[in-house]
C-alpha cells in the first residue's frame, strides 16, 4: 500500500472563535477551499452559552451584550439574520443601583435619550445635558469609528480620529489635548455626579480601557460614548451568533474539524504550508491563519527557530492583562432582583446591565485598582438577567442571571487560592446584592457557580483570563497591536496571518480581527475585496 495522502486545503484557520469563523467564511466565498481546526467540540470561543449549573438554565459564559451588530459586515454580507440570528434591544440599557435605595442612574437606548436625561438630572441637570450632548455627537462619529474598526490600522487613521475629536467636540472646549488624559481624569473633569462617575468608570473597564492609563481618554470620548447603551441581546444566548456564523461557513463550503488541537504549524523554507493535528499533517496550499493568541501562535506553534530574534523578543514581551480579566458568576433564580432604588425609577428592575455593590465612585475606583494590582477586590459586579427579555434561557417562571467580576490575572493567585475564591466570592457578593435588592435572599437563589480567570485560561485559552489576549495599553493598541511589525495581520513567516484578538482591534464581539485579516489576505492573493460601497468599509 502507498503512503496515506495528506489532507489539503487552500487555507487553514486555527480556532473557531468568532473571528476565525468570520475569516473562514470570507476565504471560502473568495474561492479558497478552507478548513477551520477547533480544539473544542463546538464553535464560538468566548461567544458561548451553556447550562453550567442546572439543566434548562442557560448562561452566557463570557460575551454578553452585543454593541457592534449594526456595523458588523459579516451580519449583512452573509445574511446571518436570515439563518437564525435574532436579537432584542432592551430600553433600559445600563444602570447603577445603591444599597441605601437612593435614585439609580439609568442609561437608555440612544433613541430614548430623554429618559437618560431624566435619570441623570435627578442628580445634576448639567451632567444630564452634557452626557446627552456627548452621546449625540459621538453617534455622528459612527461611520468614522466603524471604518477605523474594520480596516487595517494606520497612523493616518488614528490622526483622522484625533482631528475628528476636535471637530465634533471642539465647541464644548474638548480638544485633542483631552485625549492625552486618563479615563478617570476626563470623567472627573466633565461630570460632577459621584454616582455617574462610578458607572462610567465601570464602563471604561468593560472595554478594557484602564481608568488610570494616560492617553486613554480619547477612547472614552469616542469609542465608549459611541457604543455605550447601544447593546443588543441575542435570543437563545450569545452562542446564537456563533451558530449563525457556523451555518454561514457550512453554506459556503467550509470544513470544520472539531476536537482537534493544532500541535504545530508546519513551516518549510520560511513559508507556512500546513498544520499538524493528532500527528497528521494537513496541508495548506495558500495560507494558515491563527485565531490563537500571539505567544501560542509564534512561540508554541511556529517555534523560535523559524523566527527572527526581533519577532521572538516582541512575542516574549507581549503582555496579557490586567485589563479584560474576568470572573463569570452564574445564578439560577426563582425571581429577578427587585431593587430598593426602583421606588425612584422602576426601570432599574428591567435594566439590561445593572451594576451593583458599589455605593460611590471611590468604591468603584478602589475595586478596579485592587483587581489591576493583583489584590482580590471587595465583591461587586455588573449583572444581567437575560430571562427578563428571553424566557427561553430558563425553565418556566424561573430566571438565569449572569455577571462579570473584574479580578486579578490568573497567575496572581495559586490554584488553592482560586478554589477558595470560587467557594466564597459569590456568597459574599450575594450579601451585597441583597442589601440593594431585598428579595435576593438565599431562598431566591436555587444554585450558583463562579468561573475564575484561571478557568477562563484553561477553557478558552484566554491567557491570564484576559479575553483580549493582550493588555490594552498605548503600546499595544491601534497600529501598535500586537506590535508595530505585525499590526497588518501578516507575520514574517510567509503565508501565516493573525486573525484573533491579539491583533487589532482586540477583544470584543465585532469580528473585526477576522474581517481585517481577510482584507490583508485578499490584497496579498489578489482576491475580491469584501468592501461594500454602501457602507464604505
Amino acid at each position: 500500500m502507498g503512503e496515506k495522502m495528506a489532507r489539503a486545503y487552500d487555507a487553514i484557520v486555527i480556532g473557531a472563535g468568532h473571528n476565525g469563523l468570520c475569516l473562514a467564511a470570507y476565504l471560502q466565498r473568495a474561492g479558497l477551499s478552507t478548513a477551520v481546526v477547533e480544539r473544542r467540540h463546538e464553535e464560538g470561543g468566548g461567544v458561548n452559552t451553556e447550562e453550567p449549573v442546572l439543566p434548562g438554565y442557560r448562561h452566557n459564559m463570557h460575551a454578553q451584550f452585543m454593541e457592534f451588530f449594526d456595523v458588523m459586515p459579516m451580519i449583512r454580507d452573509f445574511g446571518l439574520e436570515e439563518i437564525g440570528l435574532r436579537t432584542v434591544m432592551p430600553e433600559a440599557q445600563a444602570g447603577i443601583t445603591f444599597e441605601d435605595g437612593r435614585p439609580p442612574i439609568i442609561l437608555h437606548r440612544p433613541d430614548l435619550l430623554d429618559r437618560t436625561h431624566e435619570s441623570i438630572a435627578r442628580y445634576s441637570k448639567a451632567d444630564a445635558d452634557l452626557y446627552c450632548e456627548l452621546k449625540q455627537r459621538a453617534a455622528k462619529l459612527e461611520m468614522l469609528l466603524a471604518t477605523g474598526l474594520y480596516n487595517i490600522p494606520s497612523q493616518e487613521t488614528q490622526q483622522q480620529q484625533a482631528l475628528a475629536l476636535a471637530a465634533v467636540f471642539g465647541d464644548l472646549g474638548i480638544s485633542a489635548y483631552h485625549a492625552t488624559k486618563t479615563c478617570k481624569v476626563i470623567i472627573d473633569e466633565l461630570f460632577e455626579t459621584d454616582e455617574l462617575r462610578a458607572l462610567l468608570y465601570r464602563a471604561c473597564v468593560e472595554w478594557g480601557f484602564p481608568v488610570d492609563d494616560w492617553g486613554t481618554a480619547g477612547g472614552f470620548l469616542t469609542f465608549i460614548m459611541w457604543t455605550m447603551a447601544n447593546w443588543k441581546l441575542v435570543i437563545g444566548g450569545t452562542h446564537g451568533l456563533a451558530k449563525a456564523m457556523m451555518q454561514a461557513c457550512y453554506r459556503e463550503g467550509v470544513d470544520l474539524i472539531e476536537n482537534s488541537s493544532v500541535e504545530r504549524i508546519v513551516v518549510e523554507d520560511g513559508q507556512a504550508v500546513g498544520v499538524v493535528v493528532r500527528g497528521e499533517e494537513i496541508r495548506a496550499n495558500r495560507l494558515v491563519a491563527s485565531n490563537a493568541d500571539l505567544r501560542q501562535t509564534l512561540l508554541d506553534l511556529v517555534g523560535k527557530d523559524e523566527l527572527s530574534d526581533l519577532w521572538v523578543k516582541r512575542a516574549e514581551d507581549y503582555r496579557y492583562g490586567p485589563s479584560h480579566v474576568l470572573g463569570t458568576p452564574v445564578f439560577c433564580l426563582y425571581e429577578p432582583p427587585s431593587y430598593r432604588s426602583a421606588r425612584w425609577d422602576p426601570e432599574i428592575d428591567r435594566c439590561f446591565y445593572t451594576v451593583v455593590g458599589y455605593d460611590s465612585a471611590a468604591d468603584m475606583i478602589r475595586y478596579i485598582r485592587d483587581a489591576y494590582s493583583g489584590r482580590m477586590p471587595e465583591p461587586g459586579a455588573g449583572t444581567w438577567v437575560n430571562t427578563i427579555w428571553d424566557p427561553t434561557q430558563a425553565p418556566p417562571d424561573r430566571h438565569a442571571a449572569t455577571g462579570w467580576y473584574f479580578l486579578p490575572v490568573a497567575s496572581a493567585l495559586s490554584a488553592e487560592e482560586w478554589a477558595d475564591v470560587r467557594a466564597t466570592f459569590n456568597d459574599r457578593f450575594l450579601e451585597k446584592w441583597q442589601r440593594a435588592a431585598p428579595n435576593m435572599t438565599a431562598g431566591n437563589v436555587i444554585a450558583h457557580r463562579l468561573y475564575t480567570p484561571d478557568q477562563q485560561e484553561q477553557k478558552n485559552l484566554m491567557r491570564e483570563g484576559d479575553f483580549s489576549n493582550g493588555e490594552f495599553a498605548p503600546d499595544q493598541l491601534g497600529a501598535n497591536r500586537p506590535f508595530p511589525e505585525a499590526s497588518n495581520y501578516r507575520t514574517e513567516v510567509a503565508g501565516l496571518y493573525l486573525c484573533g484578538p491579539s491583533a487589532y482591534p482586540g477583544g470584543g464581539v465585532h469580528a473585526a480581527c477576522g474581517y481585517n485579516a481577510f482584507k490583508a489576505i485578499a490584497e496579498d492573493l489578489e482576491l475580491p475585496s469584501p468592501i461594500d460601497p454602501a457602507r464604505g468599509y
